[in-house]
Parts: structure tokens; sequence; C-alpha cells
């Protein structure tokens, strides 16, 4: 099923999950018995990461379709294109679809962390809208998109960054699901300048509950994200203290759901790190 109909079809918020490939045998157990679990929540669809530069292709592909497969939860497969050419995009597609898997988030992604003098081929795709084209042209996908509440990284501001989403729902892309946020105050700005730049598609919030503290700040600085004063107080007081780091980690996560429910957020996106405790909390504390 495409998730845009999941979203158009739903009685209720749609909450869903992503995952990505382990690195171990050992991890790919654990992450059946997380998929197992998050399964009886009911989620709406799952989703699967690739690696900078698909350096988990074939892994990525594999675990999409066992998911589809095996525990018959609709998949959406990320595909980064830094570095892909047409003809292997292709063979992905063909893989997907001949799995069961019709929806990908189609990314521009980054290029591979071990190769400093990368170079894209002339003949890749350069920008995520270029893969959009290509695949709805292609068609048989329901596709997304990503998108930064608080500006790309590598946009010079929003007005810029706004364009180039517009470019990428123009080219075919049905929805966006957001990156890493911690202030549900920058989402709603953020949606309030894309509904004014014309892009109507759904628009998701993507939320990660806090793990660790040296991890969240981490992957703040990848994506631009601010920490609120008082996350940031509180961060400090539970540096070191791995439960209270989880607690307040649900606690952040559940208010911000609760928020985005209320403001009437069609669903929400848990980046899960492949454990299922922090989103099994959370579901109970928003619906009992």
């Amino acid at each position: 099923m495409g998730i845009t109909e999941i979203y158009a079809n739903a009685t209720g918020p749609i909450l869903s999950y992503e995952f990505f490939p382990p690195k171990t045998d050992a991890g790919y157990r654990s992450l059946f018995r997380t998929i197992e679990e998050l399964k009886k929540l009911d989620p709406g669809f799952v989703s699967v990461t690739m690696g900078a530069g698909g350096t988990t292709r074939e892994k990525t592909v594999d675990l999409t379709i066992e998911i589809t497969r095996d525990i018959g939860l609709v998949t959406m497969c990320h595909l980064p294109c830094t570095g892909y050419r047409p003809d292997q995009v292709t063979a992905i597609l063909d893989r997907l679809q001949a799995g069961g898997v019709l929806n990908v988030l189609a990314l521009r992604g980054d290029p591979p962390k071990d190769d400093p003098d990368f170079v894209n081929p002339p003949d890749a795709f350069d920008y995520a809208n270029e893969l959009v084209g290509f695949i709805a042209a292609r068609g048989g996908f329901t596709i997304g998109g990503a998108c930064s509440p608080e500006v790309h990284p590598e946009a010079k501001d929003l007005a810029t960054d706004l364009v180039n989403l517009k470019r990428k729902v123009d080219a075919g892309c049905e929805f966006l699901i957001s990156n890493l946020f911690l202030d549900n105050q920058k989402f709603f700005d953020f949606e309030v300048a894309a509904r004014a730049a014309g892009i109507e598609c759904p628009i998701i919030p993507g939320i990660m509950p806090i793990a660790t503290v040296s991890g969240i700040r981490r992957m703040a600085g990848v994506n631009n994200t601010s920490f609120p004063a008082e996350l940031e107080a509180e961060l400090d007081r539970v540096d070191g203290d791995d439960e209270a780091t989880y607690a307040l980690g649900v606690r952040w996560a559940t208010d911000q759901c609760r928020e985005l429910l209320e403001h009437g957020v069609p669903g929400i996106h848990l980046f899960t790190l492949n454990r299922s405790p922090a989103s099994r909390e959370i579901h109970k504390n928003l619906f009992g």
C-alpha cells in the first residue's frame, strides 16, 4: 500500500518507525525482536535507512523486503542518490518492486564517509529532486522526501531551502518527513513557511527519543538542531545517568508528540535507533 493512501484513509494519527541495518547477526536478531514488539502497536508503516554513499545498499534493500515479506508491515526504503547512476537506481527499484516494497524515501544523501576525495560521477544524480523525477517517471512507487524544520545545513537561508524543497515536491514527492527537531515551535514555524511557499503535501514530524546525551548532541550538530534552554539544562542534569537520560528522553518525546498531535499533524515518525522500549512507552503515554 502507498503511504499517501494510508494517511488519506486514516481515522486517526499514524505512527511509524524508522530502523537501520545492523552490523552483526546479533544486531539483526535484536532488531527483529524490536520490530515484532512494535508491530503490536499497529504502525502505519516502517522505514529502513541506507548509509552514506549507499554503503548499506544491499542490506537496506534486503531488510526492507524481509520486513515486508516475513512480518507483513508496510515498508519504505530510504534511497539516497549521491554516487548512483540511473541504471543502478533502476536495479534497486526493480528489486524493491519484486519484493513488494512500494514506497521509497528519495534523498540526496552524503558521499561515502571513508572517501574524502569522492567526486560524484558525471552521469549520477546530484540532487534529490532529480531522483524524485526519475522515480516518478518510472512509476510504481509512492515517493516521500525529507525536510529540515531548522533549514538544511547546506542551504544559505530558509527561502532557498524552501525553493529546493518545492522543486522536489513538484517533481513528484507526495509527502515529507522532517529531520530531527527538539523544539516544536521550530516545526510549526517551518510548516507555516512551507505552506506559504506552495508546498501542500503532508508534512510528518520526525521525533527522536533521547537515548544518550552525547548521541543527541552529535545528531543535533549534524542536523542543525537547536536545544530549548529547558532541555539543555535537563541534559546537563542527567549526563552520565543512563536511567535518568532514558526517562528524560521518553518524557520530552511524549510531550513533543502530544503537542504535535493536538496541532493536527497527520502522523509522527519515530526514529527508534533499533530499540523498542522508548517507542512503546511513548505510545502508551499517548494512547493508553
